[in-house]
């Protein structure tokens, strides 16, 4: 074979995998049959127009779909903020201990709450947010919520910061800052991961999870609650989905049209989340009175910011929350101190 017969073969080779589709990794607890990966679907035939040729593959353990992204197995990721953090620590804050909670007169107010969530998506979103997306070749295309993780408890006599103390809480092995916290109140971390953490609490080896009411039905989550449990309501988070690109992998800007794609989905999370609110029986819920609220409120704040000075939380996305939390609210006592602005 000729020299330059070898050098055309070798550019129609580089042109084969210039086009080549990209595979996405979805992590969705129902797997492909998950509302997410319904939504991930619509989200590789709206990138089509910008480039995409998006290929989706389901996952069940979000471990294996971030590993598998990790190592070059994919091209791009959906997952849990747990997992995509360690991608882009600034998006990842969003999912941070009471980061986007708004408390008001002693109540929790998740309307308000799930406001400030859209805000950081829409601020992400936007060009000016564009260097802080990315992170060597990794880049954020896209953030929607999952729903606020509530406490579920087999003993609704948990109903404070100091009945906490000594109980056993499921804390995941690959998010520090949840046995960080959980040591912080006096309780006992038990590891757990997202494929166990809800048998544990179902068979009794744990007192207490943190799960968003999307789990409640697929996990059975009723069983371990049984006539003496309860689900507080007071986000201890607002979990998020992510998606991580290797930008490498996809047309210049495509990038930006992603955040902004999934910034348009706001709505329809929504949706599916309200609809997961309303199934929980209403026996089930627990509220906090307005002094176990502030208690709350101040244990997850000094949580977080005690977490970020060791190095878990990122500053940056804690100060850029910290400014649209006190926009949402800002009555907040928080909003007249440089807490989580000035950091030493």
């Amino acid at each position: 074979m000729s020299q330059t017969s070898l050098a055309v073969l070798v550019a129609m080779g580089a042109m084969t995998s210039a086009q080549a589709a990209q595979k996405v990794c979805v992590y969705d607890l129902l797997g492909t049959a998950g509302d997410l990966f319904n939504m991930a679907k619509d989200y590789a035939v709206a990138m089509q127009k910008f480039g995409g040729n998006i290929e989706l593959k389901g996952y069940t353990d979000e471990r294996v779909a971030s590993e598998d992204f990790r190592t070059g197995q994919c091209d791009g990721v959906i997952a849990t903020a747990f997992r995509t953090r360690q991608f882009n620590p600034v998006a990842g804050s969003i999912d941070t201990l009471g980061a986007t909670t708004i408390v008001k007169d002693g109540k929790i107010d998740i309307a308000a709450s799930y406001d400030v969530v859209r805000k950081i998506i829409q601020t992400y979103a936007s060009p000016a947010a564009a260097k802080l997306m990315v992170e060597g070749n990794y880049e954020i295309g896209g953030i929607t919520p999952l729903g606020a993780a509530y406490p579920v408890l087999n003993d609704r006599k948990i109903n404070t910061v100091e009945a906490l103390a000594g109980k056993r809480i499921a804390s995941f092995d690959y998010d520090k800052a949840q046995a960080v916290m959980i040591q912080r109140i006096g309780a006992q971390p038990i590891s757990a991961d997202i494929t166990n953490f809800s048998t544990k609490f179902n068979n009794g080896a744990v007192d207490m999870i943190a799960a968003p009411t999307l789990a409640y039905k697929p996990l059975e989550l009723y069983k371990g609650i049984g006539k003496t449990g309860a689900i507080t309501r007071f986000p201890i988070m607002i979990l998020t989905y992510q998606v991580v690109l290797n930008k490498t992998k996809f047309p210049e800007g495509f990038g930006e049209k992603s955040r902004e794609y999934w910034a348009s989905q706001f709505d329809r999370s929504m949706q599916l989340i309200k609809q997961a609110d309303a199934s929980i029986p209403p026996g089930t819920w627990m509220e906090l009175s307005a002094e176990n609220s502030y208690k709350y409120t101040l244990m997850l704040r000094e949580s977080r910011i005690d977490i970020a000075q060791k190095g878990l939380y990122d500053k940056r996305g804690l100060k850029v929350i910290k400014k649209i939390r006190c926009n949402v609210n800002p009555a907040d006592p928080e909003c007249t101190t440089k807490s989580e602005e000035d950091w030493k």
